[in-house]
């Protein structure tokens, strides 16, 4: 078997589990594609991948070029970069892997922390032989919007608790019984942007939720106001978070994940001083690797012998 490991960015993949043991052909590619045409070049006669959540897209266009994939392992429980009708129409299986979100949750609040007491500017500061060089938020007392409030959304409530935060939330299926099951007041949509001095967004990108962040939402937001996104880019439209940041009509915006992965390095979001970025790092962890890759050798292990597990449907 020929297996091809995706966008092992820090080039740790095999350290983290016993692929000597499947007996094959390994190669691991620690770059993103450029595109589908890349993807289907460069992934000719493989029989098995294993791709790192949705860093690589794996289209209907995609999956039919790839006539010699029999796996396509995707760590985590669900990829939206995957069309799985096109692989059972190609006979590809796609299995998947366990997950944590604790990290995830974690990053949000390193993001909220970072932004709110102005960390960047004052490890630029101090690294350049500088001191002092901005004024801090007190989250405190403050308003902590969710917008969704699933597994990490409820989490993140009781963190925000912990900071004497008031938590609010709105989803498009919340009841205000469920909200209160977590402590958490359900407003409408419009209220949860009005009021929030940290919004957080915790829902799934699904064609619902793409966009659903868009100018009129950022409008509603006070000029004092964090926006923090560690679910998916496409939820908050890009181009009306860059028209309100540049126009500095909310405070920041901390974010994890952008429309394009790898974020280009001529991106206008990188030039901006009210907006905290990272690689979206927010499950990049040891111990989510441990699971992501241990599980994909059993993944594939399982298919060779006949018996494929973990099947995503």
């Amino acid at each position: 078997m020929k297996i091809a490991i995706l966008d092992d960015y820090q080039n740790v993949a095999l350290t983290y589990a016993d692929w000597a043991s499947l007996g094959a052909d390994i190669e691991v590619f620690t770059e993103a594609f450029s595109g589908p045409d890349d993807v289907v070049r460069r992934l000719a006669g493989f029989d098995a991948v294993v791709a790192m959540r949705e860093r690589t897209r794996f289209p209907a266009d995609v999956l039919d070029r790839l006539p010699d994939l029999k796996l396509l392992v995707s760590t985590g429980r669900r990829n939206a970069a995957i069309d799985l009708e096109a692989a059972r129409r190609n006979g590809v299986v796609v299995s998947a892997t366990g997950y944590l979100g604790p990290p995830t949750l974690e990053h949000t609040w390193a993001l909220i922390l970072a932004t709110a007491r102005n960390l960047p500017a004052d490890v630029r500061s101090m690294r350049d032989g500088g001191w002092q060089v901005g004024v801090g938020t007190v989250l405190s007392g403050k308003t902590l919007g969710l917008l969704g409030l699933g597994r990490l959304g409820s989490a993140s409530a009781k963190i925000g608790q912990a900071f004497g935060m008031e938590p609010i939330a709105w989803s498009p299926n919340l009841t205000p019984e469920r909200a209160a099951e977590h402590g958490v007041t359900a407003v409408s949509k419009d209220e949860l942007f009005e009021r929030s001095d940290v919004l957080s967004v915790h829902l799934v990108l699904s064609e619902r939720s793409r966009g659903l962040v868009g100018a009129p939402e950022l409008a509603r937001m006070k000029p004092t106001a964090l926006l923090v996104n560690t679910s998916r880019g496409p939820i908050i439209d890009e181009t009306a978070l860059l028209d309100t940041l540049r126009a500095k009509k909310i405070a920041a915006a901390a974010l994890d994940v952008y429309d394009v992965e790898p974020l280009p390095a001529d991106h206008p979001l990188r030039a901006l001083d009210n907006v905290v970025l990272t690689p979206h790092v927010g499950y990049v962890s040891k111990e989510t690797y441990e699971i992501f890759y241990r599980d994909a050798v059993e993944d594939i292990a399982a298919f060779q012998a006949g018996t494929p597990i973990r099947v995503m449907e």
